[in-house]
């Protein structure tokens, strides 16, 4: 089966010991008898790589985006959602190692969990071959995925950029809540819920409260601004 995530990914590990435990769940590893490692680690080295390789490509491919036309794309590509889908797209849900409990409860679905999981995996490829090896896969991921930027684009940032979307369309502003916070001080994670005036309310995570809200605020701006059109 793991031979199965490698052709997706068009990357074979020398340690294949890397790949199995960037699908390792914390909550399976707690179930074993001498425990195991987990992906918890590889997660966040994969989240920092995942982040360097978008912001390259996104700096080449788009050679004269100003720096808020790229925050929003990065923040759009990067998001938790996005990851949790190209994460069941190369099937690494089928393949996670999952306690019993956290597999009765439906982990296998979700989000958090899987974005996490395709993280870890990207921090496994750059451990077992550099980063060389991880754009490569980056690239082959993301194909045809890149987003496109339209002639005369906004370049604010994604919150200022809603905030004028919402103000010359409903005359009011967005509202931002902490929706909760998890993980230890070293490694948190910020869950934020942005309300826009019409109702419409989007969720979604970051590891500082401002990226979390820069983040949800570019969910929101991908389902209002194609309305303006």
């Amino acid at each position: 089966m793991l031979e199965h995530i490698e052709e997706s990914l068009g990357y074979t590990f020398k340690t294949k010991a890397f790949l199995e435990t960037a699908l390792t769940h914390s909550s399976y590893a707690n179930e074993q008898e001498y425990g195991a490692e987990h992906n918890e680690r590889l997660e966040f080295l994969g989240d920092a790589v995942l982040e360097l390789c978008v912001s390259s490509d996104l700096f080449t491919r788009f050679p004269v985006a100003r720096e808020g036309d790229l925050t929003r794309m990065r923040a759009k590509i990067v998001s938790q959602p996005f990851l949790a889908d190209l994460a069941q797209e190369y099937g690494l849900d089928t393949v996670l190692r999952l306690g019993r409990g956290e597999e009765s409860q439906g982990g296998r679905e979700r989000p958090s969990l899987l974005s996490d999981a395709f993280e870890a995996v990207l921090g496994a490829v750059y451990l077992d071959g550099g980063f060389d090896a991880v754009i490569t896969v980056v690239r082959t991921v993301f194909d045809g995925k890149w987003p496109v930027q339209k002639q005369g684009s906004p370049t604010k940032d994604c919150k200022s950029l809603l905030q004028e979307v919402t103000q010359r369309r409903f005359k009011e502003r967005p509202v931002y809540a902490l929706a909760s916070s998890s993980g230890p001080e070293h490694a948190k994670v910020f869950t934020v819920k942005v309300t826009l005036p019409d109702g419409r309310e989007f969720v979604s995570d970051g590891p500082s409260l401002k990226r979390a809200e820069q983040i949800v605020a570019s969910l929101a701006l991908d389902h209002i601004l194609p309305e303006e059109e």
